[in-house]
């Protein structure tokens, strides 16, 4: 009744050790690589391919040592629209929220949370390899990586092992697997029309195996969308570009060449979201206008991003019981942006600008071009080694980068970008241009070797002690530096020795109990060298300490998975003016506990209901509140049909009640708010059509809140809220060959 599948392809967060000795010593059913299954592809997860995994929009492994959420390709094709970014796709998943994307699903920049933990605290990879921004490991969910360019996503929520690699092991990783080439040649279009004159289409070749070339597989596609969005004025373009090659350079040994560029310009001010003033006016979608004296106005404010990213992978078993991986990739980001610099006010006399003489412009709209431009190189070498009841893994990982950025200040009515008309309302020391708010080099460099080795000392029982040195590195060198505007030549190295200990038994076959204790560790952000000195800084890493214990059961129908950790949260990041200068420090910390489960029930004939749910308390050492933008859960429901030519669901998604500071200020607190999504299709043969439609019942709650210097809840507040899109609908036509 069960069959287990090994499914192969780009594979380093999830686990190490190679899975396939894994599930042969512990009982669990030799894995059939022969058959084929789209529950985790992309990835070398095992997962048992019972009715109620091969229909649930989220499932887990029998193997996972924490706890665990896979989100298959079938519905991320089937339940989502098509310009969904990759914080929807793990939305679904219990304890992961998201906020942003005001101008419709995929379309504006969303950010995610994940037990409460922010973006930058928790890692995201793309086959393998940690990415994110090189002043913090942050991330554009609308850069790098859409949906057409993922096949699976598994979001592991824990530190994982010690072969688990990012900057933030503590918060858990979003683990993002590419698109996976094919045997069989085969040719596939996607075009889809929707709500706001929103555009897409998406080609896609697969060469299958090209026997003169002893069996290499090709797979290019691209994707092109448009939109008006959501909000006033703000139109969307993307185009993106991939391409993967697999190379048997022979029995035992594959080249994976993998590049995919992406392109974004889209009109709207650096921080945006509308007032509470602009929000009475104008309603909750106000962004631009057309007004050249306001700096709402949309030539004001827009945005060019470019970036690609390249994996060379090359895989080879050496002999009996020994394995090679290694990846070298490079990444690169350019966000070229003008913005007005405050679009919470008004326009005329609010407005002044200063010219070199000190005299003003009344009524002049200040603004700003910026420059954030990087390039990532890296390396990630490991080493497999089999010993019959034990496996080792070990391995290193180095990585570099260099990063330009810079932000020079502009009268925007003089004459924009295109004329010498700078706003010089800022002071600035001598020598440095007062244009000039910073021009700024930086460059990092970290190392993490680690190391676990997997014991099987019984039928069924895997114990992996682990451990893991890292030294993370940050310089820089400023014409003037962010926040100071003084020159700046500065350096800072960090260290940390991180233990890990898994266990996963399986007493039988459908049924798996597993434990987890880990050490995380963040390295301080490019921040803290924003000061006059930082020799006056004591800000040391944060760390963790996680402790988590679960269960997953798959059934023939039923699947089901529950855990419950606990996290302690150290050396949190904190700041202080001392004698003009800011100083950084670390200051308390954070507990993180809760509990989550996920069940699927499959009826047969493609008819299947699902459900998760957690609870998540992120309360402050010494204050006991909740911090700021943690739901206190979340929740998830839906049923799914796939049969024959039809394919239906409806799926809904809840984010708990948070806070947008951390001082649960009645003003701040943000309610709970739903989202649903119904998805109708019908193949024709080798053609079909689709219809999605999201925010099902037209929700547009706030999401989250900037908050600037406003009081709370009040109308003349600046603080700058962010609401969910509303409904969206869209249809979709495909063909494939």
């Amino acid at each position: 009744m069960f069959r287990t599948f090994l499914l192969c392809g780009s594979v380093f967060a999830s686990f190490s050790g190679n899975v396939a000795w894994a599930a042969a010593d512990t009982g669990a059913g030799a894995p059939d690589t022969a058959q084929h299954s789209e529950i985790a592809e992309g990835s070398e997860i095992v997962v048992t391919a019972t009715l109620a995994n091969e229909i649930a929009p989220v499932t887990s492994s029998l193997q996972t040592t924490q706890p665990q959420a896979i989100v298959s390709r079938s519905f991320i094709e089937d339940s989502l629209p098509a310009t969904a970014d990759f914080n929807q796709l793990a939305l679904i998943t219990p304890s992961f929220s998201s906020t942003g994307g005001d101008g419709g699903m995929g379309i504006s920049e969303s950010k995610g949370t994940l037990r409460g933990f922010q973006d930058g605290e928790y890692n995201i990879t793309y086959d393998g390899v940690p990415f994110g921004d090189t002043n913090d490991p942050t991330h554009h969910s609308n850069t790098f990586f859409p949906s057409n360019t993922v096949e699976t996503v598994v979001v592991d929520r824990g530190p994982g092992n010690a072969a688990s690699l990012g900057q933030a092991t503590f918060g858990g990783s979003v683990n993002l697997f590419s698109r996976a080439t094919r045997a069989d040649m085969g040719a596939s279009l996607r075009a889809a029309y929707g709500t706001n004159n929103t555009f897409l289409i998406r080609p896609m070749l697969q060469s299958g195996s090209i026997a003169a070339l002893g069996g290499t597989q090709v797979l290019v596609g691209g994707q092109y969308v448009r939109t008006d969005g959501v909000r006033t004025l703000a139109p969307y373009n993307q185009t993106n570009l991939f391409a993967k090659v697999m190379i048997p350079l022979g029995p035992d040994v594959n080249l994976t060449l993998l590049s995919t560029y992406n392109k974004n310009h889209f009109n709207q001010p650096d921080n945006d979201g509308p007032t509470l003033a602009q929000v009475a006016l104008y309603g909750k979608h106000f962004l631009l206008n057309d007004d050249p004296s306001t700096p709402q106005y949309r030539g004001y404010n827009y945005t060019d991003k470019k970036t690609d990213f390249e994996l060379v992978k090359l895989e080879a078993d050496l002999a009996k019981g020994v394995r090679i991986e290694n990846r070298v990739y490079t990444y690169y980001y350019n966000n070229t942006t003008l913005s007005a610099s405050d679009t919470t006010i008004a326009g005329g006399p609010a407005n002044v600008t200063k010219n070199a003489n000190g005299t003003t412009n009344v009524g002049h709209i200040p603004g700003y071009t910026k420059l954030n431009s990087y390039r990532t190189y890296g390396d990630i070498l490991k080493g497999i080694f089999n010993f019959g009841p034990a496996t080792l893994t070990a391995g290193v990982w180095h990585e570099w980068n260099n990063t330009w950025r810079s932000r020079f200040q502009y009268d925007l009515t003089a004459g924009g970008p295109a004329a010498n008309a700078y706003d010089y309302n800022q002071k600035t020391p001598a020598g440095v241009p007062k244009y000039v708010n910073y021009d700024q080099d930086s460059s990092g460099h970290q190392t993490q070797v680690f190391g676990e080795l997997e014991i099987r000392p019984a039928a069924g029982l895997r114990i992996t002690p682990g451990i893991k040195y890292i030294t993370f590195t940050r310089n820089i060198d400023a014409v003037a530096n962010q926040k100071t505007h003084a020159p700046a030549q500065f350096h800072a190295n960090w260290t940390s020795t991180l233990p890990f200990l898994t266990v996963n038994y399986q007493p039988r076959q459908d049924l798996a109990i597993y434990g987890q204790y880990a050490r995380g560790f963040l390295a301080p952000p490019l921040s803290v060298l924003y000061n006059l000195n930082p020799g006056n800084n004591t800000v040391a890493p944060q760390t963790s300490d996680s402790y988590q214990v679960g269960v997953v059961y798959h059934g023939s129908r039923l699947s089901i998975d529950a855990d419950v950790y606990y996290i302690d949260f150290n050396n949190k990041f904190a700041s202080a003016k001392v004698n003009g200068d800011t100083v950084f420090f670390n200051q308390g910390g954070v507990v993180y506990k809760g509990i989550e489960g996920q069940v699927t029930y499959a009826f047969g004939n493609g008819l299947a209901v699902f459900a998760n749910a957690s609870l998540n308390s992120a309360k402050a050492k010494g204050t006991d509140l909740q911090v700021a933008k943690a739901p206190k859960g979340t929740a998830a429901a839906g049923i799914l049909y796939k049969h024959g030519p039809i394919k239906f669901s409806l799926i809904d998604k809840y984010t708990g009640v948070q806070y947008a500071d951390d001082s649960e200020t009645l003003g701040y607190r943000i309610p709970g708010y739903n989202s649903a999504i119904l998805s109708l299709g019908y193949d024709f043969g080798p053609f079909a059509i689709e219809g999605t439609v999201s925010d099902l019942f037209n929700s547009e709650k706030v999401t989250s809140i900037d908050i600037n210097n406003g009081p709370a809840g009040s109308i003349l507040g600046n603080d700058q809220y962010h609401f969910q899109p509303g409904r969206e609908a869209s249809i979709s036509l495909s063909a494939k060959f």
